[in-house]
């Protein structure tokens, strides 16, 4: 979307496709957004990053950006595949429900998503 000369790239980040597949589950949205969180307030594009934040029919997420930046969406699921570790903002100071949490799911669901992107260079998901 282009206003007043800003353009916003909003990104609608579908992993399971809506209505035909399981929805992602809880623990693994839930370390999904943690990792997103950190990955893009942490990026060459921190200043760029408008939201980013779960679908509430979760199968996905949206991600806005001021400009047009479709490489850091690769960037962001790559991040998840190889992280390791803690995950950032587990505790109960910083977050609200931390202890649900799934980083083996959440990296099935990067994966996924990162293969229909390479699959599918237009950036669209087939329905």
């Amino acid at each position: 979307d282009k206003s007043d000369g800003v353009t916003v790239t909003a990104f609608d980040l579908r992993v399971p496709r809506p209505n035909r597949e399981p929805v992602i589950d809880m623990p693994a949205l839930h370390t999904l957004e943690h990792l997103g969180a950190t990955y893009f307030r942490n990026s060459n594009v921190a200043e760029k990053v408008v939201y980013f934040g779960p679908m509430g029919c979760r199968t996905g997420f949206y991600l806005l950006l001021f400009g047009e930046w479709t490489s850091h969406v690769i960037a962001f699921c790559d991040f998840v595949i190889n992280f390791e570790g803690d995950i950032p903002g587990v505790s109960a100071i910083e977050c609200g429900n931390f202890s649900e949490q799934n980083l083996p799911m959440a990296k099935y669901y990067a994966q996924k998503y990162r293969k229909a992107l390479s699959e599918n260079k237009n950036f669209s998901y087939p329905m």
